[in-house]
C-alpha cells in the first residue's frame, strides 16, 4: 500500500489519505466475500460494493470519491502487471439523488459571527482568532484546507483582498469585505503574538493554542465552542455560495470565488437557492 500511495503523486494530504482509506476499505469488504487477492476481483464485484456503498447511505460524493479511487488503484495494478485486465476502468458510482449541502440559517450565522463566548472562559486572544477565521470562511467562501494553509504574506489587508492556493494548485485572489479586515487586523495585531510561540511557524497566519499551524480539527472545535448548532466548516462555505446567488450574483462569478474547475460544480448551489425559494414562496404567498 506504500507505493501506491506513493503514486499519488501531489494529490492533497486529506484525497490521498481519503483514497488509500477507500482501496483498504474495499479490500476488507472483499475479503469477507472471500476474495484473495485483486487478481479475482471483477468488475460485477466493484459494482457491487458501490451498491452496498450506496445502500449504507453514504453521500454520493463519497460513492463518487470511492469509485475514483479504486479506478486509480486498479489502473495502477494494472501498470505493474499485478493485474492482467482492469475491471476498474471506466467504473462509475451509481446513479441516485445527491444530497443538497446543508446551510446555515441567517439567525445561526447572526450567532456565530456577532456573539463570541465570554471573555472570562475563552480567552481574548483565542476569540480574536477564532473571529478572523469564521469572518474569512463565511466572507470569502474558503475551504477549510485553503483556510488553515494560509500565510500572512497571503494577506492585502490594504487592498482587502487575500491569495489562495486551491485545488490542483490553482491560485485564486479573493475580496474580502471590512469586519474581515478588521478582525485580521486585531488578530495579528494582538491575537497572534499572544498565541505564537518560538516553535511557531513565522508565516503562519493562524496558530492553534500549542502554537502550530492552525488544523481542520481545530476549525472543528471552534465551530463546536461558537455555533448554536452543530455544523460543519464546510457549511460556511455551502453558505457564502448560496447566499450570493440568492442576492443575484451571476453563477460564473461564484464558480471563480468558490475555485471550481467545472461549472457542473457550482451548478448545485442554484438548487439550493431553488429550494430556498420554494420554501420562501410557500410560507409567505397568500395562494400557496
Amino acid at each position: 500500500m506504500a507505493e501506491f500511495t506513493d503514486s499519488l503523486g501531489a494529490r492533497s494530504s486529506h484525497t490521498i489519505r481519503a483514497y488509500v482509506g477507500d482501496v483498504q476499505g474495499f479490500a476488507a469488504w472483499a475479503e469477507r466475500a472471500g476474495v484473495a487477492g485483486p487478481e479475482q476481483v471483477e468488475r460485477i464485484l466493484l459494482r457491487r460494493y458501490l451498491a452496498y456503498c450506496a445502500t449504507r447511505r453514504y453521500a454520493r460524493a463519497t460513492v463518487s470519491r470511492k469509485a475514483a479511487a479504486l479506478r486509480r488503484y486498479f489502473a495502477w495494478l494494472a501498470r505493474r502487471g499485478l493485474v492482467t485486465v482492469d475491471p476498474a476502468a471506466r467504473l462509475r458510482a451509481p446513479s441516485g439523488q445527491s444530497r443538497l449541502p446543508r446551510l446555515l440559517e441567517r439567525r445561526d450565522l447572526a450567532v456565530l459571527l456577532d456573539e463570541p463566548p465570554p471573555s472570562a472562559t475563552v480567552r481574548d486572544a483565542v476569540v480574536a482568532r477564532d473571529d478572523a477565521v469564521l469572518e474569512l470562511l463565511y466572507g470569502s467562501g474558503l475551504r477549510v484546507s485553503e483556510l488553515c494553509g494560509l500565510d500572512r504574506g497571503d494577506l492585502d489587508l490594504r487592498r482587502a483582498t487575500v491569495t489562495v492556493m486551491g485545488k490542483g494548485n490553482r491560485q485564486r485572489r479573493l475580496p474580502m469585505h471590512e469586519r474581515c479586515v478588521a478582525a485580521l487586523r486585531q488578530w495579528l495585531a494582538e491575537g497572534r503574538p499572544a498565541m505564537a510561540g518560538p516553535e511557531s511557524p513565522p508565516q503562519a497566519l493562524f496558530v492553534n493554542a500549542r502554537g502550530r499551524r492552525l488544523g481542520p480539527r481545530d476549525v472543528r472545535r471552534l465551530l463546536d465552542r461558537r455555533s448554536p448548532v452543530p455544523t460543519h466548516p464546510h457549511a460556511l462555505r455551502h453558505s457564502f455560495a448560496t447566499h450570493l446567488l440568492d442576492g443575484g450574483a451571476d453563477l460564473r462569478v461564484v464558480q471563480e470565488l468558490l475555485g471550481h474547475a467545472s461549472l457542473r460544480t457550482t451548478q448545485v448551489y442554484t438548487h439550493v437557492s431553488k429550494e430556498r425559494l420554494l420554501s420562501v414562496h410557500g410560507a409567505t404567498h397568500p395562494r400557496a
